[in-house]
């Protein structure tokens, strides 16, 4: 019992002793005028008062843009073999939208239908500003011509879309969850804005492994406004990610215009908020989406993130039961005078790249590769029961499937 009062008796005379210091610390500090004792440890958060200017903070930001029409395809490193590709890509994701709201009408394809028409310039001119199969790609639930753009077969994609086993996904993911390990296709996400955190994870793993790879992360102007995005974006600035992000801008989110629904209508410009630079981009010429990619994802591959607006615009409504009634008159007339598909054509024919002719038969190919993948839809089986519990968790023996 004395050896245990001892030892309390010892620590009441630590308790004055630490008392005592700290009065003396705190007189230290007094005398120093500005908080902090002068043998404090130095840091960032003791090296400077808490002093408020008394004049005006006035900064002045520059973004960069990238508009239609400026830009030839030697300005985006693109020769004619990639410069029908890029056709044979957008016209292919057309073709297959359009089929897939017929085939939606015939009851093939239930549940939600994205259809992506008139924003193929966004998908093909990302896929060929970046490393494909080695940088990773993330987006929302508009996600198949992003899908058929970085190499996605047919077949295996509208299978998805029909439930079938063949699926991309096993026929369990349908529209708005196209993935694709071969592709570094990470989905297609139903939750607005919910995968941007994902995305930047996807870009800390690449950093933390060392990898010299990048993560573009697609959302829609709708998802701005989820706080997920800005959470994502302050850790991508914070530590350095190569993450850049995307807004595919389509001027509605449902049926909202942006400046309904945002108070900053400038989308680029939440980037002022991260510290990190921005880009408005048109999304209606492939060249220009290519070039702002390549770009932001060299600026990535160095440490440094970045937001994208790419303004486009979807010809359809937000989903296969929405008939756009919101639209002014004339306003789809007008955005389709733009159309990067018909933009692209031109130059092709314009530049002596392509014919007419030749563009017209790559089409009829296309149309039929389309029709080609609905009956291997049709033809292909739901999947078994059995698979139920199958593709739920990567570790095949996880204790909870048993």
């Amino acid at each position: 019992m004395a050896s245990s009062n001892e030892v309390v008796d010892e620590s009441n005379a630590q308790d004055a002793t630490g008392d005592a210091a700290a009065e003396d610390t705190a007189s230290d500090a007094a005398a120093s005028g500005n908080g902090v004792a002068d043998d404090a440890p130095k840091g960032p958060w003791t090296e400077q008062s808490i002093v408020i200017p008394s004049d005006p903070i006035t900064e002045e930001y520059t973004f960069d843009t990238y508009p239609a029409d400026a830009y030839t395809h030697d300005d985006v490193d693109a020769d004619a073999d990639e410069l029908v590709e890029m056709f044979r890509s957008m016209t292919l994701q057309r073709r297959f939208e359009e089929r897939c709201r017929q085939q939606y009408q015939k009851q093939n394809i239930s549940g939600f239908l994205h259809l992506y028409i008139g924003q193929e310039a966004v998908s093909t001119g990302s896929v060929h500003g970046i490393r494909l199969g080695e940088d990773s790609v993330i987006t929302a639930y508009r996600d198949h011509g992003l899908g058929l753009a970085m190499g996605m077969q047919p077949g295996p994609a509208m299978a998805e879309l029909f439930g079938k086993a063949t699926g991309s996904s096993r026929g369990k993911g349908g529209s708005m969850h196209f993935f694709s390990e071969e592709q570094r296709l990470f989905g297609g996400h139903g939750i607005v804005g919910a995968h941007v955190p994902v995305g930047a994870g996807i870009a800390f793993a690449h950093k933390y492994r060392g990898e010299d790879n990048v993560c573009l992360c697609f959302l829609g102007d709708g998802a701005v406004n989820q706080g997920a995005f800005h959470e994502a974006l302050n850790l991508a600035s914070l530590y350095d990610l190569p993450l850049v992000t995307i807004i595919e801008n389509n001027q509605y989110a449902m049926g909202t215009a942006v400046d309904r629904a945002s108070s900053q209508p400038d989308l680029f410009k939440q980037a002022l908020s991260y510290d990190m630079p921005a880009a408005l981009v048109s999304g209606m010429d492939v060249f220009s989406v290519k070039k702002a990619v390549h770009d932001h994802a060299e600026m990535a591959r160095n440490g440094q993130p970045s937001l994208l607006e790419i303004r486009t615009y979807r010809y359809q409504g937000h989903s296969i039961s929405d008939p756009a009634a919101y639209r002014k008159e004339g306003e789809l007339d007008d955005r389709k005078s733009e159309d990067a598909i018909v933009r692209l054509q031109r130059y092709l024919v314009a530049n002596d790249i392509a014919t007419e002719d030749e563009l017209d038969a790559i089409d009829d190919e296309l149309q039929q590769v389309v029709l080609d993948a609905i009956d291997f839809a049709e033809e292909s089986d739901f999947p078994d029961e059995s698979e139920l519990y199958d593709n739920v968790y990567a570790q095949d023996d996880y204790r909870f499937l048993n």
